[in-house]
C-alpha cells in the first residue's frame, strides 16, 4: 500500500527524489484524463483573463505579476495557456484543447476525480512511511506539456516558490498520466520513465524539464503537501489560503 521501505526513505533522502513505478492504476489514470476532457470542453476563460503561463522569472512577472487570475488562483480550478496560443485581441489560433499549459490549482479541492486521488488510501500511507504529521495540500496541477509546442520548464526549486521556515516542510508528488520520455519532455531526473509513475519530489531539489517537440502530449498531476506541524507559510508565497478553502489536512 505504497509504504516505502528504509532503502527508499535513504535514497529520497540522498537524491531529493524518488521514482515510485505502478503507483497508480491505468484506470485511475484513464480517469483523470477523461475528467480533465470534461473539464477542458467546458473552459470558458474571459479574453481578458487568457494567461499563458511561463516559469521564465522576466517573463513571468510581466505576464502573471500584474494579472488577478493567476494570483487569485489558488483557491479555483483556472486555465493557462502555452505561449503563442493566442492572437494580438486574444483569440485562439489553436484548437482550445490544445493550448493549455496547465489548470490550476485546486484541482484537488473542488473536482471529485482528483479529490480522491490526491486524498487516496496510498497516497496518505505513502505520507505517513514519509514522517508526515500533520500534512496539508497546498496547491495541484494538471499539466499538458502539449505535443510540437509544450514549452519547457527552466531549472528551480519548489521551495522557492512555496516558501516555508524552516525549509524542507514541502513535498511535491509529480504523477505520470501519460509515458514520459526524453522525446516528450519528461523531467530531467528521470528519463524514460512510464505511465503510473509517482515522483517524490523534495522541496529543495533542482529539476526541470525540456520543450515537447514530440507528436505526443506528456500529461501529468501533480500536487503538493506541506508538513503543517511546526511550520510557518510565508506571507510572501503568491499562493495564500483563503476563507473559502484552507489548506485542507491530506488526512481523512
Amino acid at each position: 500500500m505504497a509504504c516505502l521501505s528504509p532503502s527508499q526513505l535513504q535514497k529520497f533522502q540522498q537524491d531529493g527524489f524518488l521514482v515510485l513505478e505502478g503507483f497508480l492504476s491505468a484506470e485511475e489514470c484513464v480517469a483523470m484524463q477523461q475528467r480533465i476532457g470534461e473539464i477542458v470542453a467546458e473552459m470558458d476563460v474571459p479574453l481578458h483573463c487568457r494567461t499563458e503561463f511561463s516559469t521564465q522569472e522576466e517573463e513571468q512577472l510581466r505576464a502573471q505579476g500584474s494579472t488577478d487570475y493567476f494570483l487569485s488562483s489558488g483557491d479555483k480550478i483556472r486555465f493557462f495557456f502555452e505561449k503563442g496560443v493566442f492572437d494580438e485581441k486574444g483569440n485562439f489560433l489553436v484548437p482550445p484543447e490544445k493550448s493549455v499549459n496547465k489548470i490550476g490549482h485546486a484541482l484537488h479541492a473542488h473536482d471529485p476525480v482528483f479529490k480522491s486521488i490526491t486524498h487516496s488510501r496510498k497516497v496518505q500511507t505513502l505520507a505517513r512511511s514519509l514522517g508526515l504529521q500533520m500534512p496539508v495540500v497546498v496547491q495541484s496541477m494538471y499539466i499538458f506539456k502539449q505535443p510540437h509546442f509544450g514549452g519547457e520548464v527552466s531549472p528551480h526549486q519548489d521551495a522557492s516558490f512555496l516558501y516555508t521556515e524552516p525549509l524542507g516542510r514541502v513535498l511535491g508528488i509529480w504523477i505520470a498520466v501519460e509515458d514520459a520520455t526524453l522525446e516528450n519532455g519528461c523531467l530531467w531526473f528521470i528519463p524514460g520513465s512510464h505511465t503510473r509513475t509517482l515522483v517524490l519530489i523534495h522541496g529543495e531539489v533542482v529539476h526541470k524539464s525540456e520543450q515537447n517537440l514530440s507528436d505526443h502530449s506528456r500529461q501529468a498531476y501533480t500536487f503538493h503537501l506541506m508538513e503543517a506541524s511546526g511550520t510557518t507559510w510565508s506571507p510572501e508565497n503568491w499562493l495564500q489560503p483563503t476563507a473559502e478553502l484552507p489548506f485542507p489536512p491530506l488526512y481523512t
